[in-house]
């Protein structure tokens, strides 16, 4: 059976503890959103699948009258994990509708490209704030035999912050004059 990343996803995030598909979603949402997302379309299909296939196993566990399955991984999930870890990784996708923007910007006035520059920045900012929010609670839990979570969340805000300064820096090369406005 191949599996999707979002399955790996889920497979991590049982791997520390048995969780939800709330708790699954929840806990993307404060981590591996800022690189890697998952919605409840791709979590609850995904934890039907690996369940069949005995790679995590559902337990009920209902809070008063709200049903829920609480999932762990198995030992073969266990395995399937760690030999996706030891794999060396096959894509370096990156989704970046500003530079999707940019990418078509021909067809508009470089005043206007700027615009969309400018608000790439401001979201590369906002979400170095949101990120930098996040360290003193990582710093706290940092856990001796997992510094992973920890060394990812300062990869963002390394990234991000470079990502803003590049922006700064394409916003600057579209304000110059051309050659055809100097010469004149």
């Amino acid at each position: 059976m191949e599996l999707s990343p979002t399955a790996y996803v889920i497979l991590g995030m049982v791997s520390r503890e048995p969780r939800s598909g709330y708790e699954i979603k929840a806990l993307v949402d404060n981590t591996t959103r800022f690189f890697w997302a998952a919605s409840y379309g791709q979590i609850y299909p995904e934890l039907k699948r690996l369940s069949e296939a005995g790679l995590i196993e559902g337990v009920d566990a209902p809070r008063g009258d709200r049903k829920r399955t609480v999932y762990a991984i198995t030992a073969d999930g266990e395995a399937e994990l760690k030999d996706w870890l030891r794999c060396p990784p096959a894509t370096a996708e990156m989704r970046e509708e500003g530079l999707l923007k940019l990418f078509f910007s021909g067809v508009l006035k470089p005043a206007e490209a700027v615009e969309t520059l400018r608000s790439m920045r401001r979201m590369r900012l906002d979400l170095v704030e949101r990120l930098r929010a996040l360290e003193p609670e990582k710093v706290e839990t940092k856990d001796p035999q997992d510094p992973y979570p920890l060394m990812v969340l300062r990869g963002g805000i390394e990234f991000n912050e470079w990502f803003a300064g590049w922006c700064e820096r394409m916003e600057s090369q579209l304000q110059e004059p051309t050659r055809e406005e100097r010469s004149s």
